[in-house]
């Protein structure tokens, strides 16, 4: 097999994909562990080896003596054909075995349009895709990550779900297969692991449907199977396991460079942000253990980049030392500092301005909505006047270019909502003129993006209707014939992927079907538009009696029981029903770090306590 695939490798487009043997990857004698588990990532090799969760887990699960952690990534088109054609089965990095001898396949979902790729792959091993049909020798097929937190459309591809953080849980399920491996007892396996905190196996639970299509009763088969499962996470994050060597590819990938995971959770309370909630508790890294991490890091991989991880970075305790003390540490060897995201604030723009002496970056600041109606309703917490004043200190400090990102077809969203996001993106290129012509800098851009809102469950939104096609198409004409300044480019999103996003992403048990079908027809590589055929999936929801519009288009009561509901986040319903009911009337709530807000999770999860080494946290 390695022969025919040296040679296949000079026929395909980016070899380096396939290879493996990078630095830092994990070399051991597969014939001197118990347990072989593949971490699969169901998207290129440049998108999979960008996610840090997966550097996480592949380092935490090979620090087990006894488990050899390999990698496997979707295969590009060309590579596919040529595997296929040389009769060559889908095959880890590592030991280039085939997925078929693993014990283990570990899914991340991190993106509802790339589930047909987990069939494909499975199909590529020859692996049998549906998990009822699945036989006793073959390997168990797992699955995490956030899109899991909805794991009822997979529900008979995938053995068992992890819910939640996967650094202690992996461990747990890991110790109890070493007690079943080879003795035949996969359904034994699956019922022992399911009472562990964080694991659902869907095959030990029913589900049963009332005439209008809605949820009667979700219900375990067995009373020593739990009725909900309590998503997992880590308490103590300072001394999590984290990578001290991360894999260094040979081709570029997505976000190369050395990444600090700074904290988790958010205080933020965004109603759209599903990562916002899930994520609950929030927990810090300390600043020591940061500078640690990164000169660790630094020094094992030859990187000249640092990026700083959270969902709002600015919000870390002592963000202003970190980044100083980073900036002094390592400017001198021109290695840089980069962040993902930052408050729309002078502080903030203050911030960027002191990563700049090293290296330029670009500027994005993120409104989410134009009016301050709709910010209110998804308590975005920013004024137009914050926005502006950033936009004008970013102009003062030597910016040009400016990047605004918003949301269409939010819940409860006028046309005249919409049209203030043009009217904003004016006003920021306005900013730009009333600095002195000797202070700015030439060659003005403010590019204004739009991104069709999907609503997730775990939110406030997650009763909400999606905005129909023709809604947002209208709403997309009316920011572009709105814009006035030439200085402002307006970049759009069509709404045929956010549609079945949103099916996928709400759906229950009965999309499986629908799923497997559209993978039969050929569907693969969904969130690539070169690849996504939307006539494909309505033909595979005709043939399986779906609607999808039953799961996009429908505004749910709060009586209904939710595909989800099974699951525990820590958060209260009732708080998130609170909070869609606040939004209704653009009513805001505050940041958790000036006051609890009620959401439950440090009653819930934490016995009393929240903001777990962060408690000196302050409002900028």
């Amino acid at each position: 097999m390695k022969k025919n695939l040296d040679d296949i490798l000079f026929r395909v487009e980016k070899p380096a994909r396939y290879v493996g043997g990078e630095l830092n990857s994990v070399i051991k004698d597969k014939e001197k562990v118990d347990i072989r588990f593949a971490f699969c990532f169901p998207d290129t090799y440049e998108v999979g080896m960008a996610h840090l969760g997966s550097r996480i887990l592949y380092h935490t699960i090979n620090k087990r003596e006894d488990t050899y952690c390999e990698r496997c990534f979707a295969p590009w088109p060309d590579m596919e054909a040529l595997l296929r054609e040389s009769n060559i089965p889908l095959f880890t990095l590592e030991t280039k075995d085939s997925l078929s001898e693993f014990d283990f396949l570990g899914f991340t979902l991190q993106y509802e349009m790339s589930y047909t790729n987990i069939l494909n792959m499975l199909n590529m091993a020859n692996i049998t895709i549906r998990a009822s049909e699945r036989r006793e020798d073959e390997p168990i097929v797992m699955a995490g990550g956030p899109c899991a937190y909805n794991p009822e459309p997979l529900y008979d591809i995938v053995d068992f779900f992890e819910i939640g953080e996967g650094e202690e849980v992996m461990d747990d399920v890991l110790e109890v297969y070493k007690k079943y491996k080879g003795k035949g007892k996969k359904k034994e396996f699956l019922r022992e692991i399911s009472k562990i905190r964080g694991v659902y196996v869907p095959s030990l639970y029913d589900v049963t449907y009332n005439e209008d299509n809605t949820i009667k009763e979700f219900k375990p088969k067995y009373e020593d199977v739990p009725v909900k499962v309590a998503k997992r996470f880590i308490s103590n994050f300072d001394n999590v396991e984290f990578p001290d060597k991360i894999i260094v590819p040979f081709t570029e990938i997505v976000h190369d460079r050395v990444v600090l995971e700074t904290f988790r959770g958010c205080t933020n309370g965004c109603r759209f942000c599903q990562a916002g909630m899930i994520y609950r508790p929030i927990r810090e890294k300390s600043k020591d253990t940061l500078l640690n991490q990164a000169e660790t890091l630094l020094k094992n991989t030859g990187y000249n980049e640092i990026s700083l991880s959270s969902l709002s970075i600015c919000d870390y305790s002592d963000i202003q030392g970190l980044i100083l003390n980073l900036m002094d540490k390592h400017s001198k060897d021109k290695i840089s500092v980069s962040l993902p995201s930052i408050r729309i604030d002078a502080f903030s723009v203050d911030l960027i301005k002191e990563i700049q002496k090293v290296r330029k970056t670009g500027l994005t600041f993120a409104p989410e909505a134009g009016s301050q109606r709709m910010r209110d309703i998804i308590n975005k917490g920013v004024t137009e006047e914050r926005v502006l004043e950033a936009a004008h200190s970013a102009f003062e400090s030597g910016w040009s270019t400016i990047k605004l990102y918003f949301m269409i077809g939010l819940p409860y969203e006028t046309i005249e909502d919409v049209q203030g996001i043009a009217h904003l993106a004016d006003k920021v290129a306005g900013e730009y003129f009333k600095v002195p012509k000797e202070v700015r800098n030439r060659g003005l851009r403010v590019t204004a993006s739009t991104s069709i809102f999907v609503p997730k469950p775990f939110t406030p939104f997650q009763w909400a209707a999606q905005a129909r096609m023709e809604d947002v198409v209208e709403k997309i004409k009316a920011v572009k014939y709105s814009i006035e300044s030439k200085a402002v480019t307006y970049n759009y999103h069509e709404s045929l992927v956010s549609y079945l996003e949103a099916v996928v992403a709400r759906g229950d048990r009965r999309m499986c079907d629908v799923i497997i079908k559209a993978y039969e027809k050929g569907a693969k590589f969904d969130g690539w538009s070169e690849y996504f055929n939307f006539d494909t999936w309505i033909e595979a929801m005709e043939e399986c009696n779906v609607d999808g519009d039953f799961y996009a288009y429908r505004e749910r009561s709060y009586e209904e029981i939710l595909p989800w509901d099974f699951i525990d986040i820590g958060v209260n319903r009732k708080y998130l029903e609170i909070e869609n009911e606040k939004a209704k009337k653009a009513e805001l709530t505050q940041n958790c770090r000036e006051g609890c807000t009620g959401c439950g999770v440090n009653v819930n999860f934490k016995e009393g306590v929240c903001f777990e080494g962060a408690l000196s946290n302050k409002i900028h």
